[in-house]
């Protein structure tokens, strides 16, 4: 990835069609899809700079329980839906893919169109040495800022994952919406319990500074 004064990594969530494009199953209006696609990338990309990428297989079934056939099925291989909005050139490594709104829940065939999917199952370790190969050691990294979708869900999720991995974990303002896509609502999780118990807002000033 582009090196970076402090050392600092982009991880996206679920910057995909069904979340960003109209028609997409999960579409709202937001304005961080906008931001991320004319402000955020055209930035990093004339510095370098990479962007780790964590993406959704949201098939059914997605839960072990007896609602297992409930729930929406979207984010599906193959599908345009599943198609991530993010330029192969900002994009660093292999994208980690997940079933659940945490990230380490994977499942057999996860990500490969037309194969069944199997039920959702934890692989922190996995999840772990993806981390280390595409982001880096905790050690070795002084803030991870996370963009993408949903505010309340998925990025919530993999914030609480990486500070108790050892992560200092940042959430750039702009770039995030939660799935009302209400910029109130965002405002109200961005900056108050629970979600500042494991990650801080940063502003694009101040990333745009430092990058």
């Amino acid at each position: 990835m582009g090196k970076v004064r402090g050392v600092i990594r982009i991880v996206s969530m679920d910057f995909q069609k069904d979340f960003t494009a109209e028609g997409g199953a999960c579409y709202r209006p937001r304005r961080s899809v906008g931001f991320v696609k004319e402000t955020l990338v055209p930035f990093l990309r004339k510095r370098d700079v990479k962007i780790a990428e964590i993406v959704s297989d949201y098939r059914k079934p997605r839960y072990r329980q007896s609602r297992a056939g409930r729930g929406q099925d979207l984010c599906r291989p193959g599908e345009p839906g599943y198609q991530s909005e993010l330029p192969d050139d900002v994009r660093h490594g292999s994208a980690w893919i997940k079933c659940m709104n945490s990230p380490v829940w994977t499942r057999k065939n996860i990500g490969i169109g037309g194969k069944k999917p199997g039920l959702p199952r934890q692989d922190p370790r996995a999840f772990g040495r993806w981390l280390e190969d595409t982001v880096g050691k905790p050690e070795d990294v002084d803030e991870v800022v996370l963009i993408g979708l949903t505010l309340d869900r998925c990025v919530l999720c993999t914030a609480q994952e990486l500070y108790w991995r050892g992560y200092q974990v940042r959430i750039l303002e702009e770039a995030v919406d939660s799935h009302s896509g209400s910029l109130q609502e965002k405002k109200q999780i961005l900056y108050h319990p629970p979600l500042t118990n494991w990650a801080k807002a940063i502003s694009w000033k101040t990333l745009s500074g430092r990058l």
